[in-house]
């Protein structure tokens, strides 16, 4: 398994089914083990899609890196260290 249960990555190419583009992050749920020569693939929810949990095979996410990003009801974008301000008050 190349990625860890509840770990967060990136979409590597856009998913028109569910409108998601290129470098959309969610948290990984499920992990589908394949027989050798066949690709692992995933279980991904948190693309404020309520309700949905995206499969994709393994070639189609990465790692995310750098700050991540959580889209709040205004709309606006946070970092996560401010967070914890907006959830507090």
């Amino acid at each position: 398994m190349k990625f860890q249960l509840f770990s967060q990555v990136a979409l590597r190419e856009d998913i028109p089914k569910y409108g998601l583009k290129k470098g959309a992050t969610a948290t990984i749920v499920e992990h589908y083990q394949m027989p050798e020569g066949e690709e692992d693939s995933y279980s991904l929810e948190g693309f404020n899609l309520e309700a949905i949990t995206v499969e994709v095979a393994e070639s189609q996410i990465q790692s995310s890196v750098g700050t991540r990003q959580w889209r709040v009801p205004t709309g606006n974008r946070v970092n996560a260290s401010s967070l914890g301000r907006i959830i507090s008050g």
